[in-house]
C-alpha cells in the first residue's frame, strides 16, 4: 500500500492539533483549579552521583530536607536534614 504525500501531511497536521488541543486543554484546566499548579509537596533538590549507580539525593517534603541514598542493592534513607535559619 503506498501513501501519498498529501495524506502524510493530512496525518501530520491532525496530530499536531491534537497535542495543542490537549495542552490547551489543560493549561485551562490549571487556571481554572482543576488540575494541579504543578507546586506539589515533594521535590529532589539536588543530586550527586556517587558513582555509575549510586547517587545521593537531597528531596524536600513539607519544607524538610531528607538524604537519600539510592540505586544500590536497596534504597537508604539516610536522615533528615538540620533546619537552616533563613
Amino acid at each position: 500500500m503506498i501513501i501519498d504525500t498529501g495524506t502524510w501531511m493530512t496525518a501530520a497536521g491532525a496530530l499536531a492539533a491534537v497535542v495543542g488541543l490537549v495542552l490547551l486543554a489543560g493549561r485551562l484546566a490549571r487556571r481554572a483549579g482543576f488540575a494541579p499548579s504543578g507546586t506539589g509537596r515533594l521535590r529532589v533538590e539536588e543530586a550527586l552521583a556517587l558513582d555509575a549507580r549510586r547517587r545521593l539525593l537531597i528531596v524536600r517534603c513539607d519544607g524538610r530536607a531528607l538524604l537519600l541514598l539510592t540505586g544500590g542493592p536497596q534504597d537508604q534513607v539516610v536522615g533528615w536534614l538540620p533546619e537552616t535559619g533563613a
